[in-house]
């Protein structure tokens, strides 16, 4: 729901157009339809700008008084709450809130059932003053470095998704005039229409792995897609598009985004868990010479960073003291499961590293994200960080306890050995749940999905075994003991992650946005990749 003030500015806007409107209705219908349009944008340009301005305003003052507005966001949460508050009843003490309300911690079974799911389109969007801040300062960021983008025509989403967390009304949907289908959900038919606009200068998508797929997709069905172009269109422009989108694939996936779309400026996902991989994949082929814009790093339940601005450094991200309510639990290295008391936002230090711990008005449950941040800096009261890791997502088949930012170094040393290869995707397996370790020690499956490289020679497997030994001390142990095997490298064909985020989409539940696993706990989802296995 939007507060007071906006209302009271779209009524403003309402007037204006409708007077506007009246003079239009005496000049001839095509100049009419022309006038609206430019109004209608330059309408929804300013009631961003002074949104925007509002917004800015709000988190200044809510960072410069951390604790109050933490304070206010719990209160928001309690209000809101759809479960019964028992002793809590009004208060807004934390300490209170924090011995009524225990630590809860999602399994590793639930977060990959979560991930990869797209939900519909009332359910991938978010609430909370945290979601707003997000859309609105995003919106003005973007349009701030790149004044072309939110142009009419300027935007295109390939994905049902959209990296926006919180849909807006009239007139902001004027901005940009997204180019989609009209009730379009498929990818292959937003894909179309965004190949069909040739002048566009942003390319939306709800995450970066959503994204790498809409490109792979591209590149197998790429004939196809021409061909859907040009059908049933008797003018020249379409054949003629149709013809350029097979020229552009033809030249290979090194910068095809920009010989597709010349005027291309900027590419804007959501950033969540697991998405980093696909970012550098795409920056480095399908993308390469275009920004790279995240409004937000959202998890399930909220959005839990803001992005400052183009000029800041990419990932990093401000925790915001509004709704919904988030708690830092700090991390000790090799004793993560014994959970210290949480901090608020305002008692973060330089250096740490905390698990987030978010608190949202529906279900009113203190949830251990999993996700690590450590703090980098601070703006006002609030720590700005960079997210590190996914407590759920390492491997331990002997106590070594890899953890996945860990594993994520080893893997790029390894693959940065690989004669021409570039990495696309990758996701790992502990050997007993493919019941591959018979006869020999209990080792690692590991999985992954390459540009420039068509087979894997046993030396470059085994770089990935001598690079982990380089970064795990533990791990190395283990090894010269014969208490853990070499991890075994295998290189999947193209489509296998589409195909193993296609499963994880078949999951009943899955909050927004998807979490790519990079470690798979379930036989079903490893089989996914060991029956696309080339070498």
């Amino acid at each position: 729901m939007l507060l007071p003030p906006l209302l009271l500015l779209l009524l403003l806007l309402l007037l204006l157009l409708l007077l506007a409107l009246v003079r239009l209705q005496r000049r001839p219908q095509e100049a009419r339809l022309s006038r609206l349009a430019g109004l209608q944008h330059r309408v929804a340009g300013g009631a961003l700008r002074w949104a925007a301005a509002w917004q800015q305003r709000r988190l200044e003052q809510s960072t410069l008084h951390a604790g109050q507005s933490q304070q206010q966001a719990l209160r928001w949460c309690l209000q809101g709450a759809q479960r019964p508050r028992g002793p809590l009843g009004g208060t807004t003490d934390t300490s209170t809130f924090r011995n009524h309300l225990p630590l809860t911690k999602a399994s590793q079974a639930q977060e990959e059932e979560r991930a990869g799911q797209p939900l519909p389109s009332t359910s991938t969007q978010y609430y909370g003053e945290a979601s707003l801040q997000a859309t609105l300062l995003g919106l003005a960021a973007l349009n701030k470095a790149y004044p072309e983008v939110l142009a009419p025509g300027g935007v295109a989403c390939v994905t049902p998704t959209s990296p926006w967390p919180r849909p807006l009304p009239w007139p902001w949907h004027h901005l940009g005039q997204v180019v989609s289908a009209p009730g379009a959900k498929h990818p292959g038919a937003l894909l179309l229409e965004a190949l069909r606009s040739p002048g566009l200068r942003a390319l939306e998508a709800g995450t970066a792995a959503e994204l790498l797929d809409v490109f792979t997709g591209l590149e197998a069905d790429g004939k196809e897609l021409a061909e859907a172009m040009a059908a049933g269109n008797p003018g020249p422009r379409l054949p003629r598009r149709a013809a350029e989108l097979l020229e552009a694939l033809e030249r290979g996936p090194r910068g095809l985004a920009l010989r597709l779309w010349p005027k291309l400026q900027v590419v804007v996902t959501l950033d969540a868990g697991g998405q980093a991989e696909a970012v550098a994949a795409l920056g480095a082929l399908w993308c390469q010479g275009l920004a790279f814009f995240s409004p937000a790093y959202a998890a399930s339940g909220g959005v839990v960073g803001l992005n400052l601005g183009l000029e800041q450094p990419r990932g990093l991200y401000l925790l915001p003291p509004g709704a919904p309510f988030i708690e830092l639990l700090p991390v000790q290295e090799g004793a993560q499961e014994e959970a210290a008391s949480t901090v608020l936002l305002a008692e973060a230090q330089k250096g740490g590293e905390y698990e987030l711990v978010l608190t949202d008005h529906t279900s009113l449950t203190r949830c251990r994200l999993g996700d690590v941040v450590q703090v980098v800096g601070a703006y006002n009261q609030c720590p700005v960080v960079r997210f590190v890791c996914r407590l759920g997502q390492a491997l331990n088949v002997r106590g070594e306890d890899i953890q996945e930012d860990v594993f994520s170094e080893a893997l790029g040393r390894a693959v940065g050995q690989w004669p021409g290869a570039k990495l696309l995707d990758h996701s790992c397996v502990e050997s007993s749940i493919l019941d591959s370790s018979e006869g020999s020690a209990p080792h690692y499956e590991v999985f992954v999905a390459l540009r420039g490289l068509r087979n894997l020679s046993e030396e470059n497997r085994d770089k990935l075994d001598h690079c982990l030994q380089e970064v795990s001390p533990c791990y190395k142990s283990l090894r010269f003991r014969g208490s853990v095997g070499p991890a075994r490298v295998h290189l999947v064909g193209q489509g296998a992650f589409r195909e193993l985020r296609a499963t994880l989409a078949a999951c009943p539940s899955s909050p927004f946005p998807p979490e790519m696993p990079r470690v798979l706990r379930h036989k079903h989802l490893a089989q996914c990749l060991q029956r696309r296995v080339l070498s």
